[in-house]
């Protein structure tokens, strides 16, 4: 149909739709609709859509939220106006929306946060621009300063709140929509909970692992802790198609840093042998890429790179070429040998990028390989017509900056070369062949340029950069096409900058709910949207459903429905949000708990309390320790102390100053015959996320005197080292804390059925295992518990078999279940096996407690 037809169609549609009986609606709509449903929206007709769109949004039932969001984005995105009086209802209602709906309706308002909410990250910004000349207690009270006028918006906790249980949706698209938004609108302190649920789709097909690597990807430049952790997910399977194997090697190179380096490079040795020609030649890049940013390393990488000069494989050779070049240009004075190796393969090497490679660096470095490099120019001459234009031209560079240096030798060898680029076929080797001998051989024609001739050729090149292509795509959103093809495309919305100051928050206050449509009336809205914006499937569903059943009951089942999906939503939010709420700001969520539980939770004694894990029915109740070891760790020599010792052990009490915190007790002891005065902590310096609560100074400690001292550190679930000065009056001592792995954990018990269906859940990477010797004197049930609660912090689980033992904890920081089975096999043997979340904090767990049964 043409465009002035619509016009004659839109208002008789309305009418039709008002008015047509629904016996004669399939009539109608096989006729007319079909022909209209496919031309185009006339501009006069917007503005009477968009006040459907309007009246639609006020709707509450879920099966409406998801087309007129759509419809939203597609006929007016500009008119946030439309959301504000929806803003609560649509962060409400979305847990219960269908999965493309909330996919749509998450985009939207993530887009519309960033126009209404001041920035989560404000704090930390304004922190970083501190002057660096202002002292640490300035800098102290201008971020507290800062951090009490920040407080996040209720409305923009409600919108993190309600979406998160959206990220153990089955949908891949769903979770990849509530990862974007977390990474764009969380607190940078909370959007680390999107790791683990990116990680899971890695899972799906392969074009889903595409999708969620190159997301990766680009967060893992900004952000690397987040994803840390799971570095193991992202090593390559020979079974993943190139693009999957390119994708993760790029996620492991963004995550290289001093600590897996080693098992970084071990692996990539294996990649480099592979058959896939263009990963082993991406795998060279990423070795070289961690060579430039790790300095530790670089000397070891390139030893590595020029061992694979001597590959087989053409191809591996020239990338390995090309890749030592660029890390040679950053420190050439320590590398002539290599570059003299280089040479002495230029004859067996035919890759055009790899040849011009090594002619560049004998012409830049030809003051270090003097006796090489007028040879080089002599062997590439007699080849020069056959060789690859990119070849060409560095010949001709190598002979002009051998003219230079060495003229003597290689003057009649640079005007046979001037001389075959004169009349090569190519333009661009006889437009470089006359620039050069105009720079180089004065003549009476030679200009002022001439005079400059070393200082343009023989200037000191700066070293490349290796960076990450997928540096500059951050700003693109998260999920869009435009961020997967980095380039802006068609219908493409920017996301707005923060405002410096919030809009009133007024605006999104509703004070009286409007009534809900009339079938009739949803019958006519529907129709159109069907019609103009290509979502006629759904919309045409809830029309049969209208139009077969008696629109009462439907209500009143629908209703039914919504209330019990509302409810159990409500619950999951509840659970997920006691999660996430803070210490100085509790979720609503948290004061609409059950009444019963909240009775239980009271008529708990101080020594057990239960914890309510989301997506269980069962309590997992946390207790009290059943060993208390006596051993102590040295912190300050009495001789490094001048007099002052210190000792510390892990109580396994929970820690006073922090549910996070693992409890430390310090025993400070004076052996010299005078008092000490005034100890105390001073400058702390702590790993990122660790935190530390000090004891309180002791002013005075007399001679042979000891003193015990309760202390809380936060070690985040690792065996990190907290590093502090402890400080008298007149010294300060530098010492520190390491805990052992055991000591992250609190005991919990729980039903041998519940321990076996959360082990059910905990398989497959998360499940690590090791077959022991066990000494015969630790072959019984009462010995194997007592020493494996010796080494660790764990609670029994009652086991209905004798030769199975399990036991069961949780870890201080993140509250991630440890499960600890201990299953004793025939001849003297026994199975140990970890479940956990923290794959690190258990193969540590695995590779402690195997000596405690192997040995007596």
């Amino acid at each position: 149909m043409q465009a002035d037809s619509s016009t004659i169609w839109f208002p008789a549609c309305v009418w039709l739709a008002k008015n047509l009986s629904f016996l004669k609606f399939p009539i109608f709509l096989t006729k007319y609709v079909k022909q209209f449903f496919f031309s185009s929206l006339d501009p006069e007709q917007k503005e009477m859509l968009i006040e459907v769109i309007e009246k639609l949004l006020k709707d509450r039932s879920t099966l409406v939220a998801g087309s007129v969001v759509m419809a939203f984005e597609e006929v007016c995105p500009d008119r946030i106006d439309l959301i504000h009086k929806n803003y609560r209802k649509l962060c409400n209602l979305l847990v219960d929306v269908e999965e493309w709906g909330q996919i749509v309706i998450i985009h939207m308002l993530t887009r519309y946060a960033r126009t209404q909410f001041v920035s989560p990250w404000k704090t930390v910004k304004e922190y970083n621009e501190n002057n660096f000349y202002e002292s640490d207690e300035e800098q102290k009270e201008k971020d507290q300063k800062v951090k009490k006028n920040y407080a996040m918006d209720p409305d923009h906790r409600l919108l993190l709140r309600n979406t998160k249980p959206l990220l153990q949706s089955r949908n891949a698209a769903v979770v990849m929509a509530v990862a974007q938004l977390y990474w764009h609108l969380a607190p940078k302190s909370e959007a680390g909970i999107i790791s683990k649920s990116l990680v899971r789709l890695l899972r799906s097909n392969r074009e889903v692992q595409y999708i969620v690597l190159q997301n990766i990807a680009t967060m893992s430049i900004q952000r690397k802790g987040m994803f840390e952790p799971y570095l193991k997910s992202f090593y390559v399977r020979s079974t993943d198609p190139t693009m999957i194997k390119t994708l993760k090697l790029e996620i492991m190179t963004n995550l290289a840093n001093e600590a897996n380096i080693s098992t970084l490079l071990r692996e990539f040795q294996t990649y480099v042998k592979s058959q896939d020609k263009q990963f082993a030649a991406a795998t060279i890049q990423a070795i070289g890429r961690c060579a430039t940013n790790i300095t530790e390393v670089t000397d070891t990488c390139l030893n590595g790179l020029v061992c694979l000069l001597s590959n087989r494989d053409e191809i591996v050779v020239a990338e390995s070429v090309v890749v030592i070049k660029k890390l040679l240009q950053t420190q050439p004075a320590h590398h002539g040998e290599i570059i003299k190796h280089m040479a002495k393969l230029l004859d067996n090497i035919t890759v055009p990028v790899a040849r011009a490679s090594i002619l560049w660096l004998i012409g830049e470095y030809c003051e270090r390989v003097p006796k090489i490099a007028p040879d080089v120019l002599r062997k590439t001459a007699k080849s020069f017509i056959n060789e690859d234009d990119l070849v060409k031209l560095q010949i001709l560079n190598l002979g002009a900056k051998l003219y230079l240096t060495n003229s003597k030798q290689t003057k009649l060898l640079t005007q046979y070369v001037l001389n075959l680029g004169k009349y090569d076929q190519s333009y661009d080797i006889r437009d470089r062949t006359r620039f050069i001998r105009q720079l180089i051989v004065p003549n009476e024609k030679s200009g002022a340029l001439s005079k400059y001739a070393k200082k343009i050729f023989l200037a000191q090149k700066p070293a490349p950069l290796l960076e990450s292509p997928f540096k500059d795509r951050d700003h693109f959103q998260l999920g869009t096409l435009s961020h997967t093809l980095n380039s802006r495309a068609t219908g493409y919305l920017e996301l707005s900058d923060w405002p410096e100051v919030a809009p009133d928050p007024a605006v999104r206050n509703v004070e009286v709910a409007e009534s809900v449509s009339s079938n009739s009336n949803h019958f006519m809205i529907l129709l159109l949207l069907s019609v103009f914006l290509w979502r006629f499937s759904v919309c045409f569903l809830y029309l049969i459903i209208l139009i077969s059943s008696d629109s009462g009951d439907i209500k009143k089942k629908a209703k039914g429905i919504s209330k019990s999906r509302s409810t159990f939503s409500s619950s999951d939010t509840e659970s997920s949000s006691s999660d996430e709420s803070s210490s100085n700001s509790k979720s609503e969520s948290d004061s609409n708990s059950d009444s019963d539980t909240g009775k239980s939770r009271n008529a708990t004694s101080s020594k057990v309390r239960c914890v309510k894990y989301l997506y269980m029915h069962t309590y997992i109740c946390v207790t009290t320790q059943v060993f208390v070891p006596t051993k102590t760790h040295e912190m300050l020599h009495r001789m490094t102390g001048k007099g002052l010792s210190a000792h510390y052990q892990f109580s396994r009490q929970p820690c006073i100053f922090g549910d996070r915190m693992v409890s430390v007790q310090v025993t400070l002891t004076n052996t010299t015959d005078q008092k000490i005065d005034n100890i105390h902590i001073g400058e702390k310096k702590l790993p990122p996320g660790m935190r530390m609560h000090e004891f309180n100074p002791i002013e005075c400690l007399d001679p042979e005197r000891s003193v015990t001292v309760s202390m809380g550190i936060d070690f985040c679930d690792s065996t990190q080292t907290a590093s502090f000065q402890l400080c008298t009056k007149d010294d300060h001592f530098s010492v520190s804390i390491q805990p052992p792995v055991g000591e992250l954990l609190l005991p919990v018990t729980m039903s041998e059925k519940d321990f076996k269906k959360e082990q059910g859940m905990l398989t497959g990477m998360n499940e690590t295992s090791a077959t022991i010797n066990v000494a015969p004197q630790n072959s019984t049930g009462r010995v194997i518990i007592e020493r494996l609660m010796k080494a660790a912090n764990l609670g029994v689980v009652p086991s209905g078999q004798d030769k199975i033992h399990r036991f069961a904890a949780k870890t201080v920081h993140s509250g991630s279940l440890m499960l600890v089975t201990v299953e004793l096999k025939e001849s003297s043997t026994a199975q140990l096996i970890i479940n956990t979340e923290k794959t690190v904090i258990g193969s540590v767990l695995l590779r402690e407690l195997k000596p405690v049964l192997s040995q007596g």
